[in-house]
């Protein structure tokens, strides 16, 4: 719990620009899913595009600086799309980027109606959506938030498979997190280069 509220302490602020994404976080290797335990009544197994995986979900938001805003962990068959309603912090506003995994009409007018425009990359035999230069822009630098989960997966160790039990598995969540947010140096977006170059000639 005290870990809990220090790295709700140490999240960003948003500026407007905010990124979301998921990554799974893995349990046991797949040969081991059927004699795994330690995690039966919270895990679940889904596939993502590097293959089939047993464990969790973890869900960020991120502003254009690389500070995180918000995180939310759930099961690895839950629709990416489904925690982000509760993933929203109150402070955040502005435009939110998201990769196809969050396509949804319905998701997207719910937001909306929170004060934030979500921005997604349709599919091709899907209508564009009517978007800025500017959320074109931002919406190609959408990768940011892949590095920080980079970040997280190779200097804090955030998955690894050696987890005993469940709260063994929450502390080395939250202190990855909070390791990651003390970092000096974060994945980023330059939105004053961008302005300048003329990349961005309307950012709101």
């Amino acid at each position: 719990m005290l870990l809990t509220l220090y790295l709700h302490a140490q999240l960003g602020e948003c500026s407007g620009v905010s990124f979301v994404d998921s990554t799974r976080l893995r349990v046991c290797d797949n040969k081991r899913i059927s004699s795994h335990r330690v995690f039966a009544e919270h895990a679940g197994r889904s596939k993502t595009s590097m293959g089939w995986f047993y464990g969790f979900k973890l869900h960020l938001i991120m502003n254009e600086k690389g500070d995180l805003l918000g995180f939310q962990v759930s099961s690895g068959h839950t629709d990416d799309r489904q925690p982000l309603s509760e993933l929203s912090p109150d402070s955040l506003f502005g435009t939110l980027y998201g990769d196809k995994g969050y396509i949804s009409k319905d998701l997207r007018a719910f937001l909306k109606e929170q004060g934030i425009n979500l921005c997604y990359k349709v599919r091709k035999n899907m209508k564009p959506l009517e978007l800025s230069v500017s959320d074109e822009v931002l919406l190609q630098k959408r990768s940011i938030i892949e590095s920080v989960i980079k970040e997280l997966k190779t200097q804090t160790v955030l998955e690894h498979s050696r987890h005993r039990s469940f709260a063994n598995f929450q502390v080395n969540l939250i202190s990855a997190l909070i390791a990651y947010q003390l970092l000096e140096s974060k994945p980023s977006v330059n939105i004053l280069e961008l302005q300048g170059s003329n990349d961005l000639p309307v950012l709101f």
